[in-house]
């Protein structure tokens, strides 16, 4: 039987985030450059958003480029760089009713990115579909980062005292404000680590890893990890008498 036969559509998760890992190893395993596992992980993008929109998935969060990832290789950078100018295609979220969303330090991209980018956030923020999120040029421990420097100007002006700093003021700081946290998080290819993803919005979300390489990640494997997802108890350290 399918996975996506079995998945209960009245429980999918609001919030799936993912680390999409293996573009490179799968292309090594093809004996191709690393740019082509990258190029295929790109369209897998698509394919992945389009299925997470028809299951009623709210927001779709992909960890994209990472703030250590600019300690690659500069060609290989530089093709990724590229390939994300190439690879935002404003037709597939008007199709598809997805409005589109960037976190992370975005000035540190070049310049006609950032356009392309703004330029499609602007054009879908009035899809009322699914929204998809890109983590670009980000880590956790910078957002983290910012957010303190913000609230520690604000106690600074006086606008602020330090009683009154709590969790929710922090999420409130962070580049996902937006959208709330993370029910799920998948990893692909085979590593078992959050990688600086997310860190403060996965405190409570539940973790899936798989071995399956990024660009062979298809529908049913999305459905694989939601079907897993909904197996769980969540209990958010309540106890199971609590939550029944």
């Amino acid at each position: 039987m399918l996975y996506k036969e079995q998945i209960d559509l009245n429980r999918i998760p609001r919030h799936v985030a993912i680390i999409m890992d293996g573009n490179g190893r799968w292309a090594k395993q093809r004996e191709h450059e690393r740019s082509y596992g990258h190029q295929v992980g790109a369209e897998t993008v698509h394919i992945i958003a389009e299925e997470a929109a028809r299951l009623g998935i709210k927001y779709l969060t992909l960890y994209t480029f990472s703030t250590e990832n600019w300690n690659r290789p500069s060609n290989e950078v530089a093709a990724l760089m590229g390939l994300l100018f190439d690879s935002i295609e404003e037709e597939t979220f008007m199709k598809n009713n997805i409005s589109f969303r960037v976190i992370g330090d975005i000035d540190k991209l070049p310049t006609h990115v950032q356009q392309r980018l703004n330029a499609c956030v602007e054009h879908t923020s009035h899809n009322t579909g699914m929204c998809l999120v890109l983590a670009l040029s980000y880590s956790s421990q910078w957002e983290l980062t910012e957010a303190t420097r913000q609230i520690a100007i604000l106690v600074q002006q006086g606008e602020l005292s330090p009683e009154q700093i709590s969790s929710e003021l922090i999420s409130q700081h962070l580049t996902t404000n937006f959208m709330p946290d993370p029910d799920l998080l998948i990893r692909t290819g085979g590593e078992i680590r959050l990688s600086n993803y997310l860190l403060w919005q996965c405190a409570y979300s539940e973790l899936y890893f798989c071995d399956t390489y990024w660009p062979d990640f298809r529908e049913e494997e999305l459905c694989k990890a939601i079907l897993d997802y909904q197996k769980r108890e969540r209990r958010f350290g309540k106890t199971s008498e609590q939550i029944s």
